[in-house]
């Protein structure tokens, strides 16, 4: 990538490129989290499994943080990624670009934590209880 960008280009077009792809990944993970959503429904009209609170939660929980990914956080970086290249001082570019590593640091953990959940409640859906309501 570095040598078809070229030394000039890679540090701004590298990222945007990136940014780009995780748009199109948060996108696929909200229908993701919609068809979830459908499945706990569809278990509840057709079956009668009225699901577990604290299952039901972390499924909110981790809907929710997709949204905040893809409508707060990645909006964020993006405007703070351009602002970091089109400053002329010296000093705005570093303010911009901690203020960018702050906010990529925020993303990244929330992305291990929303993993982590989905991890859970689909373990939770491979190994499912035998108890009415599971």
């Amino acid at each position: 990538m570095k040598d078809l960008l070229g030394e000039k280009n890679f540090p701004y077009f590298s990222v945007a490129i990136a940014q780009v792809l995780l748009v199109r990944y948060y996108h696929v993970f909200l229908a993701c989290s919609i068809i979830s959503f459908l499945h706990v429904a569809a278990e509840w009209l057709y079956l009668g499994k009225y699901p577990q609170r604290f299952w039901l939660m972390v499924l909110v929980v981790v809907w929710v943080g997709g949204v905040a990914q893809a409508c707060w956080i990645q909006p964020k970086l993006k405007q703070l990624h351009r602002l970091q290249f089109t400053r002329a001082e010296p000093r705005d570019r570093e303010a911009m670009a901690r203020g960018y590593r702050l906010w990529q640091g925020i993303s990244k953990s929330s992305n291990v934590l929303l993993l982590a959940g989905l991890s859970v409640y689909f373990w939770r859906l491979a190994n499912p209880l035998n108890r009415r309501g599971s």
